[in-house]
């Protein structure tokens, strides 16, 4: 397998896979989405709260706030020997909030989230968590933990992650009459004319092959490369897009090693 990074920022990567089956990247893909641990707040306890929203309803605004984690410091809770509800300094980050209308409206925001751990705050200070109108206060604890987004979509570490097949597009000058045509149908503006239709952007390609189906002299084609795949993984702040990845590799050779450990005990008839 081969990795050339297309584009990359702090919270969004292309790159482009190949040597690979199309089994193994949708497995990586749902891995990613699904697999990899994040850190969200689990459990809230409500100390005061005299705003309109009740405290269910807050408690589960808080749940979907992005929490930036840090895997190499905690655990998963099953995996913890501390077997608490709340869990503990291994598994568990304790976050206050302790905020009052004084003077008319006030709307309290993630910034106002006081964490124990600086490495686990809001990914965004501005993201708004209730409204308050004068002299009314809210203060209470919350508990972030590690966890899956198969348990819940607020530990899904991706907000997008989708995957194609890389394209390959091959242009018959010979043939080609530069009627044009071919540029006028692709909206991804794939192709351009400098004395002659060239391929300026392969990795924009979808495959649609509207290209191909309004050229009047079929010279152009377009084909999928059947062992590479362009990705596109973006964050939504929690953890750098590329360690999702590295994480959802180590996570898929983890079930394989246990797959082919329970084929072996079949063997050996002891399980």
């Amino acid at each position: 397998m081969k990795i050339k990074v297309l584009e990359r920022d702090e919270n969004f990567i292309r790159f482009l896979v190949s040597g690979i089956d199309v089994s193994l990247v949708n497995s990586l893909r749902r891995i990613m989405m699904t697999e990899v641990p994040s850190m969200a707040i689990d459990n809230v306890i409500m100390i005061e709260n005299s705003s309109p929203m009740k405290d269910e309803v807050l408690a589960h605004r808080l749940g979907l706030i992005p929490l930036k984690t840090d895997l190499d410091a905690y655990v998963l809770p099953e995996k913890c020997t501390c077997n608490s509800e709340l869990g503990c300094s291994k598994c568990s980050v304790t976050l206050t909030l302790e905020s009052e209308a004084q003077e008319g409206t006030r709307t309290v925001y993630s910034k106002e989230l006081i964490s124990i751990d600086p490495e686990v705050v809001p990914v965004s200070d501005k993201i708004p968590i209730v409204k308050m109108a004068q002299s009314q206060k809210v203060r209470f604890e919350a508990y972030a933990k590690l966890g899956l987004g198969l348990d819940h979509v607020k530990w899904q570490p991706t907000s997008c992650c989708t995957h194609k097949y890389a394209a390959d597009i091959q242009v018959d000058h010979e043939k080609c009459n530069l009627c044009k045509k071919c540029l006028d149908a692709c909206l991804k503006q794939v192709l351009a004319v400098n004395g002659q239709v060239n391929v300026i952007d392969l990795e924009k390609c979808n495959l649609c092959k509207e290209c191909e189906k309004v050229c009047p002299i079929d010279a152009i084609r377009v084909e999928r490369i059947k062992d590479t795949f362009i990705f596109n993984v973006e964050s939504t702040g929690v953890l750098p897009p590329e360690r999702i990845f590295l994480e959802s590799i180590r996570i898929l050779k983890e079930k394989t090693d246990e797959l082919k450990g329970f084929v072996t005990q079949i063997k050996a008839g002891k399980a």
